[in-house]
C-alpha cells in the first residue's frame, strides 16, 4: 500500500534552518518558497530575478512517517525522482545519498522505524562546474537539465526538490515490484512472442485484452503468443493500437498498455550521392521507418511546459499531446536540455500516436568524460531508458542536442556519447539511436523570417536547401496582448526596451539570441513600416510566424524523399515570453501559428511554392503548384486557383493533378501572374480542392525604409 505524506520545507544557511513552510509534493522547493515569502509570479515583470539569491542553499523536507503495515509487511522509503543531489535520513540516521534527478530509489526502512519516524530529505545546492561562467556551461559536468541555468526562452532559473512522486509503500512477500512486457515479432509482423518480466516472490495471474476489452489471454504463463496482433502506428498512418494488461498476485495489482511496432532509422533517398571523395561518409539516416513503412516525421520540439517541473499536472500533458495531435503532428522531439516528462507525457503519446524522439540530458556543453561525471551518467541514462522504452510511442533515441556543433565541442569518441550508445544497446537494442542533432545532412535553424546577413527570408532560404532533415528551424512572433499584459505593467508594456535590466529582455523580447530577438522589431519594420501601437506590432509579427511556417514546412514536405523530417523550434513554453518561436502559448493558448501550421501538415493538402513574400507592382507573381501526400492512399484532385488583391479575386487555372501513389507528392503547374498597383498590404492566394483549402499571404510592398535595431515608440 502506498501512503502519500505532508512535508515541510525549510532553507539552510550554516547549519541553521529558516522557518518551515508547507511545500507541495511532487514539486519544486523554490516554487514553494516564493510562495511562502510572497514573492508575486514569477512570470510578472522582473520578479524571477529574485530567485537568483537562493541558487547556492541547502533545503530541508521534514515530514513524520505515516503508515499501517500489516503483519510481515516491510515499509519502504520510495521516491521516483528527487532534484538533484539529497541525502535522506530517519532520525538523524543517514540512509542514503543519491546524485540524480531521473533514477528510482528505494530503501527498507522497516527497522530504523523502530527508533521514531523523523524522516527528512536534503537537497543540496544546484551543481556549478568550479570555473564556469554563469550560464550553461555550470551543467556541464552533470546530468541537471542545463535550461535552468538560462537559455533564450527560459530564464535563469534553477529549481529542484521532489519533483515525481515520493512515498512511503508498504510491502509483502506478495507484493509486485514491477512488470515490464517485451515481446519479438515475427517477420511479417502479424504475430509477436510476448514475455512478461515479474519482479514479485509469489505466483502472479496475467490478463491480456483488447482495446474492446476482449480477454484474449488469462493465466499464469509469462511467455505467450499472440496471432493475428494489431500494430501501433503514429497520427494519420493508422490506429495507435493499445493492447492492456494486468498482472494480479494475492494482494498486488500492476495494470499497463502495450503497443506492437518495428521501428528502423534508414538512408534518405540519395544519401549516398556524397560529391566528394573518398565518399567516406555520407548523410546520417534519419528516415523514420514504422512497421516497414517509410514516414515523414513532422512536428515540433518539445519543451517543459512549466518552469517549475514538478507541478506539470497529468491533464497538462495530455492537452498539449492531443492538441499535436490535432495539429496533424506525428512526432514530438524532446530536447535534451529539458527535464525527462513523466509518465503522463508518455502515456498520451502512446494513445494519440505521436511518435516519441528521447533525448538525454546533455545539451548544447562539452560533456567531458571525466569519471565522476560518467558515473552518474550512466545509473540515470540506464533509468531513463528502462522508463521510456516501455512505451509503444518511443521511436529514437538520441545522445542530446547541438553536441557535435562549435559551440559544444564533442565528437563521437567522446566518452559519455560512447557510453550512452553502449548503454542503449545493451538496455534497448531494436530502438535506433543517434550521436545528437544535428548530424550530417541534417538541419538546425534559421530561427527568424528574414535574415540580415544574407537578404533573405525563409521562402529563399529553404526553397534552397537541400536538408535530410530540419530537426530544428525557428520563425517568432510577439506574444499576444492578454499574454503581454500579464507579463508588463502599462508603462513597461508600451516602452519596450532592450536594457538588461528590462523586463522585455528578461522576458526574451530583446538579445534573447542576438540583439532584436525575439520580437524583431526591425523585420517588421522592413516589410510595414512604423506601427502606432503594440497590437499593430502583434498583429503583423503574427502574419510572418505564419506565412513563414507554412513556407517551410510545405516545403520540407515538397522535398520528400531527400528530406524526411521537418520540426519547428519550438512546440510550448515553460513560462510567459514577451516574444518566441513557439506555437503554444504559456500556459495553453494556441497562437495563430499553430493552425497555420496545423493546415500545413495535413496529410493530403494543396500546396503552392512561392519564390518570394514580397512584390512591388509591376512584378510578376510566379509559384509553383504542387499535391502534397502523406497518406497511405493513392490521391487524385482538381485544384481552382485564385489570386486576391485589394478585395478582387481573380480565378487563375484549374488543375487536374492525376492519380498520385500513397505517401507520394504530384507537382503539378507553374502559375505567373501580374501584380497591379494597389493600396492594400497584403495579398492571398488561394488554392481549392476536395481534399481541402490553402491559402496564403503575400506582401506588396512601396518602398518601406529599412531601420536598424528598432525600438519602438509607440502611441499611449
Amino acid at each position: 500500500m502506498r501512503y502519500n505524506q505532508q512535508w515541510l520545507g525549510a532553507s539552510i544557511t550554516d547549519g541553521s534552518y529558516s522557518d518551515f513552510f508547507t511545500v507541495t509534493v511532487p514539486g519544486d522547493i523554490q516554487k514553494d518558497y516564493a510562495e511562502f515569502m510572497s514573492w508575486g509570479d514569477v512570470n510578472y515583470m522582473d520578479n524571477c530575478i529574485k530567485y537568483n539569491d537562493i541558487e547556492d542553499l541547502f533545503w530541508s523536507y521534514k515530514t513524520n512517517v505515516v503508515y499501517e503495515a500489516k503483519k510481515g509487511e516491510r515499509v519502504y522509503f520510495v521516491t521516483e525522482g528527487i532534484e538533484y543531489e539529497y541525502d535522506v535520513k530517519l532520525n538523524g540516521k543517514l540512509l542514503l545519498h543519491h546524485e540524480g534527478m531521473f533514477s528510482k530509489v528505494e530503501t527498507d526502512i522497516t527497522d530504523e522505524l523502530k527508533n521514531g519516524s523523523d524522516l527528512e530529505i536534503i537537497i543540496y545546492p544546484h551543481p556549478k562546474r568550479e570555473g564556469a561562467a554563469e550560464c550553461r556551461d555550470q551543467a556541464d559536468q552533470s546530468c541537471k537539465p542545463a535550461v535552468g541555468y538560462g537559455w533564450d526562452w527560459h530564464p535563469r532559473l534553477l529549481v529542484s526538490g521532489l519533483w515525481n512522486e515520493t512515498y512511503i509503500e508498504t510491502r509483502s512477500d506478495n507484493h509486485i515490484n514491477d512488470v515490464e512486457v517485451k515481446y519479438t515479432l515475427n517477420k511479417d509482423l502479424t504475430a509477436a512472442d510476448v514475455h512478461f518480466e515479474i519482479d514479485c516472490k509469489a505466483d502472479c495471474e496475467i490478463t491480456v485484452s483488447d482495446m474492446d476489452g476482449n480477454t484474449l489471454y488469462k493465466g499464469a504463463n509469462t511467455d505467450i503468443h499472440m496471432e493475428s496482433i494489431r500494430l501501433w502506428w503514429c497520427n494519420g498512418q493508422g490506429t495507435p493500437y493499445l493492447y492492456n494488461w494486468t498482472v494480479k498476485s494475492a494482494d498486488c495489482e500492476k495494470s499497463g498498455r502495450m503497443g506492437f511496432k518495428k521501428v528502423r532509422l534508414v538512408m534518405n533517398d540519395k544519401a549516398w550521392d556524397v560529391p566528394f571523395f573518398p565518399k567516406s561518409r555520407a548523410n546520417a539516416p534519419i528516415t523514420v521507418e514504422l512497421n516497414g513503412r517509410r514516414i515523414f516525421a513532422k512536428g515540433s520540439n518539445w519543451v517543459n511546459p512549466d518552469i517549475f517541473t514538478g507541478t506539470i499536472t497529468d491533464e497538462t500533458y495530455r492537452t498539449q499531446v492531443k492538441y499535436a495531435k490535432e495539429a496533424n503532428m506525428n512526432i514530438l522531439r524532446c530536447w535534451g536540455g529539458a527535464n525527462v516528462n513523466k509518465e503522463a507525457f508518455f502515456d498520451a503519446c502512446d494513445e494519440y500516436g505521436i511518435m516519441v524522439w528521447q533525448e538525454f540530458p546533455l545539451s548544447c556543453n562539452n560533456y567531458k568524460g571525466t569519471p565522476e561525471y560518467l558515473s552518474v551518467l550512466e545509473p540515470e541514462a540506464r533509468a531513463i531508458i528502462k522508463r521510456v522504452r516501455r512505451h509503444a510511442c518511443h521511436v529514437i533515441w538520441c545522445g542530446g542536442n547541438e553536441l557535435f556543433n562549435s559551440w559544444s565541442g564533442m565528437t563521437d569518441q567522446s566518452h559519455a556519447l560512447r557510453l550512452l550508445d553502449k548503454i542503449c544497446y545493451e538496455e534497448d537494442f531494436a530502438k535506433p539511436y543517434i550521436m545528437t542533432a544535428p548530424l550530417n545532412g541534417m538541419g538546425h535553424g534559421y530561427y527568424q523570417f528574414y535574415d540580415t546577413d544574407t537578404d533573405k527570408t525563409v521562402f529563399e532560404i529553404y526553397r534552397n536547401s537541400h536538408k535530410s532533415a530540419y530537426s530544428e528551424f525557428g520563425n517568432p512572433s510577439i506574444a499576444s496582448m492578454e499574454q503581454l499584459r500579464r507579463i508588463f505593467d502599462e508603462e513597461t508594456l508600451n516602452n519596450p526596451s532592450p536594457a538588461v535590466d528590462s523586463p522585455w529582455y528578461l522576458h526574451h523580447g530583446f538579445k534573447a539570441w542576438h540583439e532584436n530577438s525575439w520580437c524583431c522589431f526591425n523585420i517588421l519594420e522592413k516589410y510595414f513600416g512604423k506601427q502606432n501601437t503594440i497590437e499593430e506590432y502583434v498583429e503583423k509579427s503574427n502574419i510572418l510566424q505564419c506565412e513563414g511556417y507554412k513556407c517551410i514546412f510545405e516545403e520540407a514536405r515538397r522535398q520528400k524523399p531527400e528530406c524526411s523530417m521537418a520540426m519547428n523550434w519550438d512546440y510550448n513554453e515553460p513560462w510567459r515570453t514577451a516574444a518566441g518561436n513557439n506555437l503554444i502559448e504559456y500556459p495553453m493558448t494556441k497562437k495563430p501559428s499553430y493552425y497555420a501550421v496545423q493546415s500545413a501538415l495535413r496529410d493530403v493538402m494543396p500546396s503552392a511554392r512561392a519564390e518570394h513574400f514580397t512584390f512591388k507592382p509591376g512584378d510578376v507573381f510566379n509559384a509553383e503548384l504542387w499535391l502534397l501526400n502523406d497518406s497511405t492512399k493513392a490521391v487524385e484532385d482538381t485544384v481552382e486557383v485564385y489570386f486576391t488583391v485589394d478585395g478582387v479575386k481573380k480565378h487563375i487555372m484549374t488543375w487536374n493533378t492525376g492519380l498520385g501513389e500513397a505517401n507520394t507528392n504530384i507537382r503539378g503547374h507553374r502559375i505567373a501572374v501580374d501584380i497591379p498597383d494597389s493600396p492594400t498590404q497584403l495579398m492571398t492566394l488561394t488554392l481549392e480542392a476536395k481534399c481541402g483549402t490553402s491559402k496564403y499571404r503575400f506582401l506588396l510592398s512601396n518602398d518601406i525604409p529599412e531601420g536598424e535595431v528598432f525600438i519602438p515608440t509607440l502611441n499611449n
